[in-house]
């Protein structure tokens, strides 16, 4: 059997957008000549899928489980809702969940090489639409609380020490609501701050104002901006009149950190001319 270089697969990968396992078989039974790999994917039908893999898949939904004092959750991608909301696309989504709860693999590569990609490359073929699983989370703590919205799209975990798991979870419902940036104050990144500052000192109302003044004016906005952004700081939904730090507390707990999972989070979706595109494809 012919060996192929990590590069030529690479290569092989970007031209066609399927699986590395496909491309790494395509290119061993043609002896490494990348252009009759193609040539034989192609006649296989495998890009068919291949040229859905272009398109940006920024829908889709959160597959979440606890046990004990383990959570994973998982990120599956379509490029529509209604394909996140096909059948077909559950039983996939829930494979790669159950194979990350017995893995605790977060490298998504890794979690879904082999049988998962096949699946997936199956998935594809059957739906007409792009599928990428995207994160995988496994968080352990003491205690872990999870929540998952009923729309599927938005999840968060929270670890603790102490409590139990009803108070975790909770509290996992106020940060899918409230998307807290940190759990402390002092747990914002030094940029974070940096940039806001810079926000602050913009705004009108700091224009031809002595430097002493502008420093007192930013320091409580600062103060502001960061009780704001920090779970503990927080009015609990469920009670505004309490803080989550006082919740915690109260069950006699100490919350060490959260996940928070929204599908497509961070995915720049193009602007697509569908008509345009249609006629490109015709062209093609």
């Amino acid at each position: 059997m012919a060996s192929v270089s990590p590069k030529l697969v690479k290569e092989l990968r970007e031209r066609t957008g399927l699986g590395m396992m496909e491309c790494k078989k395509a290119l061993v039974a043609n002896e490494g000549d990348i252009e009759k790999a193609i040539e034989d994917l192609r006649k296989n039908s495998g890009l068919k899928a291949a040229k859905k893999a272009g398109r940006t898949a920024a829908e889709g939904k959160v597959r979440l489980t606890v046990e004990g004092g383990s959570a994973v959750a998982v990120e599956v991608n379509s490029e529509t809702d209604f394909a996140a909301g096909d059948a077909n696309f559950a039983g996939f989504a829930d494979k790669v969940l159950a194979k990350l709860v017995e893995t605790k693999e977060t490298d998504v590569v890794k979690l879904t090489e082999g049988e998962l990609e096949d699946a997936r490359m199956a998935l594809v073929q059957k739906i007409g639409e792009n599928v990428t699983v995207r994160r995988a989370f496994v968080v352990e703590a003491e205690t872990v609380g999870a929540y998952l919205h009923a729309n599927g799209k938005i999840a968060a975990i929270v670890a603790m020490k102490g409590g139990n798991e009803e108070v975790a979870k909770d509290i996992a419902m106020h940060v899918t609501a409230v998307n807290p940036r940190v759990v402390r104050p002092e747990d914002m990144p030094e940029e974070e701050l940096n940039k806001e500052k810079e926000i602050i000192k913009a705004q009108p109302d700091m224009a031809g104002k002595p430097a002493e003044i502008v420093e007192k004016m930013m320091g409580g906005r600062i103060k502001k901006f960061l009780k704001e952004n920090s779970l503990l700081e927080q009015p609990f939904v469920k009670n505004p009149d309490q803080t989550i730090a006082q919740l915690a507390k109260e069950a006699g707990a100490e919350v060490e950190s959260f996940v928070r999972i929204e599908v497509g989070e961070g995915i720049e979706v193009e602007d697509v001319d569908f008509a345009a595109e249609v006629a490109a494809q015709l062209k093609g």
